[in-house]
């Protein structure tokens, strides 16, 4: 496949070293490698390379959603790829399914469900930070994955009424994540995945308590450590660069318990509260 003007390529380097460019025959890319001339890139076949003005050489890569999301405008954080291809294999994520996100951030995460679902499916992606979300719709549009996603300005927290129904998969990534478990779970399928995006393990636990309280079963929680490798003949070693904690996973499916779960649970959470009731000052400070 030839490049054009106006083809999103990825300028390659080296592993630190690449610029995700959107062709224009009359702009330059200025690097230390030297200047990049987007006019030599058209006509020429992806992976082929390219001769800057101080003789070092850039290979013309086509972009993937991988370089689309690491090239992302940053509003907020985002979910790195070593969580992305976890979420979408736990998850289940295919093509035709409908998604809902809550919490669309810089639209990272968006943009990779959107990539996935295309294109009979569609991510339906709700914020309430119009600046953010600014930010995420361009995003999302330079990855091309725009028309497959729909986004609101909505805080699902206090809406009154589940603005969709028979969802696949929920995503979520806020700072409260059980507060949205109820609504969620009116608009998820029977069995459908509930995904919640944690930086700190006490979320987890709020989490997982309302998940429990609401319904949800197969719940686990995991964090995912990436450490890259050199591999270099003779000499192959762990690299020292890697990515370590970014954030932790929770997952569930919702479920229907029986009328004895619910009587269990009711009576569990009874007890819990006598017991925090009857507790004295010293026992709480404990």
């Amino acid at each position: 496949m030839k490049i054009k003007n106006n083809s999103y390529v990825l300028f390659f380097y080296n592993d630190s070293k690449k610029w995700l460019q959107k062709i224009d025959k009359k702009q330059s890319l200025h690097t230390h490698v030297g200047v990049i001339k987007h006019k030599d890139a058209i006509g020429k076949e992806f992976g082929s390379r390219l001769r800057t003005n101080k003789d070092k050489y850039v290979y013309m890569l086509d972009p993937t959603i991988h370089d689309f999301v690491m090239k992302s405008q940053h509003g907020t954080q985002i979910v790195y790829p070593k969580d992305l291809g976890y979420i979408a294999a736990r998850a289940g994520v295919q093509s035709g399914q409908t998604v809902l996100e809550i919490g669309t951030g810089s639209g990272a995460l968006t943009t990779f469900l959107a990539s996935i679902v295309k294109p009979r499916g569609h991510v339906y992606t709700f914020d309430v930070a119009p600046d953010f979300m600014e930010i995420a719709k361009k995003n999302i549009t330079r990855a091309g994955m725009i028309k497959h996603v729909t986004m609101h300005e909505l805080d699902l927290k206090t809406a009154k009424k589940a603005p969709l129904s028979d969802v696949d998969i929920a995503v979520v990534d806020l700072g409260d994540p059980w507060t949205v478990v109820p609504i969620v779970r009116k608009m998820l399928k029977g069995s459908g995945a509930f995904i919640a995006i944690c930086p700190t393990m006490n979320q987890l636990e709020k989490l997982s308590a309302s998940l429990i309280e609401n319904e949800f079963a197969d719940i686990e929680c995991s964090e995912h450590i990436l450490r890259t490798i050199e591999a270099r003949e003779g000499k192959t070693r762990h690299s020292f660069y890697g990515i370590g904690h970014t954030t932790y996973v929770a997952f569930a499916r919702k479920v229907f318990y029986d009328a004895k779960s619910k009587k269990l649970l009711k009576e569990q959470k009874s007890a819990e509260s006598l017991e925090k009731s009857d507790a004295t000052p010293s026992e709480e400070q404990d």
